[in-house]
């Protein structure tokens, strides 16, 4: 009788401590997310879960692929046909300085279903191929885009347009003193232009990190954090400039035009954030259905009792924030390089949710266990945030990314997802090569 008590406050005692350190969080089979294994990928630290990928996971008119590094740094490109779960793998003749976070691997579709890619920047030559057939797993030979500021490639981003062309966007230069370059891709001759050099110019003296979106209007939006040095302590203010012209003239929320290049001076501050406030750099933004745009990060503002992500949006041509979270575990941001840290950066993005629009918020909390984190909030004048875990298990130093153009054309969240470790600086952390997944997770 003894044992029996005994195992039974033991149980409350679990019982009581979960319940605490998930707070208000509903557990994971309330959205009955579905995990889709493709294969085994390198994990000892986050080059294949870094939030900056564009993208990781992307959808054709027949197929999904999936790209990362495996244990012998080689790409892996996977394919899905739509609807099914079986993946068929293709190792390329292509490999990364996996030991290096930066390193990351970008896919984009094009009009004619033919694959982008660029993988493995830090500062160094651009590399950049495409597939040999419209859906295929093979690719070509590496090659060069347009020949100019191509030799001090960081962040390669793709983004499809309507059109069925592409944007790339990457940091000519290094932290601190890089620019943003820009270049289109033109579907009919499957040739690349020069859009901007120099979109936004760090002077010599600091460089801008971005988040870039294209709605459905065709408008690219751009918002950045400045830094001062390598240092993300330095990291300060939100800025915003958007494009109604493919990337060609930019203005401001207000329809004031730019004189290019964008610097510090000239810029549109939407959010006053000083040096030292725990503002992280490369995060996420999106749209409502009006191209009012969205933008998320964290930082620790005035009055947070830490750090909290927050929501800087335009409404009414006037700029707002909004705290999407209450937690408590805080952290101090700063040093150079790959940093271990508590929380993700975060994804948003606007879904349907019957007639209405709802905002969902991705991110992975060391206070939640290193679960993954759905915030959701109708997209109203007052923005009421909900959480619940949507992860099947931990994964530890992961960030978020996922499909893009299967959310914008079939309002289908499918997320990136694997366990990764992430040391201080470009350091490795001992952890066998874990499964990389698609989860998918039950808007409706």
């Amino acid at each position: 009788m003894k044992i029996n008590l005994y195992f039974l406050c033991g149980l409350l005692l679990l019982v009581t401590f979960s319940c605490k350190s998930l707070k208000n969080i509903k557990p994971v089979d309330s959205i009955t997310p579905k995990l889709s294994v493709v294969g085994k990928g390198w994990s000892e630290n986050s080059v294949n879960a870094t939030i900056f990928r564009k993208n990781s996971v992307v959808s054709s008119a027949n197929y999904q692929f999936v790209a990362y590094y495996d244990n012998s740094a080689h790409v892996v490109i996977a394919r899905r046909k739509h609807g099914k779960n079986k993946w068929e793998l293709h190792q390329t003749q292509y490999t990364g300085n996996v030991k290096d976070a930066h390193n990351v691997i970008s896919l984009m579709v094009d009009g004619a279903g033919y694959l982008h890619m660029s993988w493995d920047h830090h500062n160094n030559p651009l590399h950049y191929c495409r597939s040999l057939q419209p859906e295929g797993l093979e690719m070509g030979e590496m090659m060069s885009m347009v020949g100019e500021n191509e030799n001090l490639v960081s962040y390669p981003e793709f983004y499809a347009m309507a059109d069925g062309g592409l944007l790339f966007a990457y940091r000519d230069g290094g932290s601190g003193n890089g620019n943003l370059v820009l270049n289109h891709y033109d579907l009919n001759t499957q040739t690349w232009s020069r859009l901007q050099t120099n979109l936004i110019d760090g002077e010599g003296q600091r460089n801008a990190y971005w988040q870039m979106y294209v709605d459905h209007l065709g408008t690219i939006h751009v918002s950045w954090v400045w830094r001062e040095t390598p240092d993300v302590h330095s990291n300060h203010d939100m800025s915003y400039a958007c494009s109604k012209d493919g990337g060609v003239t930019w203005q401001k929320s207000t329809g004031e035009e730019y004189q290019l290049p964008i610097n510090q001076t000239t810029a549109e501050m939407v959010k006053t954030i000083p040096q030292g406030s725990n503002l992280i750099n490369q995060t996420s933004m999106t749209t409502d259905a009006d191209g009012n745009p969205l933008i998320a990060t964290y930082y620790k503002g005035d009055g947070d009792s830490c750090t909290q992500f927050h929501i800087i949006y335009l409404q009414d041509g006037q700029w707002k924030s909004s705290a999407a979270t209450n937690r408590k575990l805080d952290f101090e941001l700063g040093g150079v390089g790959s940093r271990s840290i508590p929380i993700s950066r975060p994804q948003l993005m606007v879904v349907k949710k019957g007639d209405e629009q709802q905002l969902a918020l991705i991110y992975r909390d060391e206070e939640e266990g290193n679960n993954v984190v759905m915030a959701t909030s109708i997209l109203a004048d007052q923005l009421n945030w909900t959480s619940q875990i949507i992860s099947p298990y931990p994964v530890d130093r992961w960030e978020p990314s996922y499909d893009s153009e299967l959310l914008k054309k079939q309002n289908k969240l499918n997320i990136y997802f694997q366990r990764v470790a992430q040391g201080q600086g470009e350091t490795s952390v001992a952890l066998p090569p874990q499964d990389v997944c698609v989860l998918e997770v039950n808007l409706n």
